[in-house]
């Protein structure tokens, strides 16, 4: 999958996508031994040898970590509010990390971080294929007509949403709770596609990446992934080669 180099660039930690762009401006940055300036540059980070000062972006020990997000913290790595950031719940960690896909403010649960740009590449794109499982509450119950247009899948931002699976967790007055798996991982989503047929999301837990769950830690706990981990994110095969983890 091609995409902008800058956003690759941010993805892997290197800066935000405004800086990025700075980088590349300035001559900073190669792909496949070429010095890349200009910002229209369409770049498949799982095939180009990206560099950055002259080191590949990917070039520190790879590290998979899965953190259980607590509300309040935001999923980025540095926040001109002052809000508190997930890095802050990592300090036994000195590599570049950066989380594969977002949980906003309020939301919380499983986030997995890393410093390696193909799997979050791979994660993300939905032709791999990775589910992201999520519970939900609301406050009344979306009737089955509702339910049934976004598992078809909605018009948000000006695209239709991939098909979503959908089952009611239970159903209580004032707080009715429900399971959604996505194909895909645009930006608040989950929330959009609710608020949508009129029933915005009061809280919002991701509890699985594939078939990889929080099993027992707690919020603002973290552990690092084995081999076997990143196998039950793609559900089988890892579709691309890591080193050094153990099984």
């Amino acid at each position: 999958m091609e995409e902008r180099l800058q956003k690759i660039l941010a993805r892997a930690g290197i800066g935000s996508r405004r800086k990025c762009e700075e980088f590349i401006k300035q001559g900073r940055v190669t792909v496949d031994g070429k010095p890349i300036t200009g910002m229209g540059t369409k770049v498949d980070a799982a095939k180009a040898r990206i560099t950055f000062d002259g080191k590949p972006i990917s070039s520190q020990e790879p590290v998979y970590l899965l953190l259980n997000k607590p509300t309040g913290y935001v999923t980025t790595l540095s926040d001109p509010q002052g809000r508190p950031i997930i890095t802050d719940l990592l300090p036994e960690i000195t590599a570049r990390v950066f989380p594969v896909g977002r949980l906003d403010l309020n939301s919380e649960g499983a986030l997995l971080i890393t410093n390696d740009g193909r799997m979050t590449n791979f994660i993300l794109h939905p032709r791999y294929g990775v589910n992201k499982t999520y519970e939900i509450t609301v406050n009344t119950a979306p009737d089955s007509e509702r339910i049934h247009r976004l598992e078809r899948g909605i018009i948000l931002d000006g695209t239709r949403t991939l098909p979503a699976e959908i089952r009611f967790l239970s159903r209580k007055k004032g707080n009715v709770r429900l399971q959604v798996i996505l194909h895909e991982g645009k930006k608040r989503q989950v929330r959009k596609m609710f608020s949508a047929i009129g029933h915005p999301v009061k809280t919002l837990k991701r509890t699985a990446y594939g078939r990889l769950t929080l099993g027992r830690l707690r919020p603002a706990e973290y552990r690092f992934l084995t081999g076997k981990d990143i196998k039950k994110v793609f559900s089988g095969k890892i579709p691309f080669t890591i080193k050094n983890i153990p099984d």
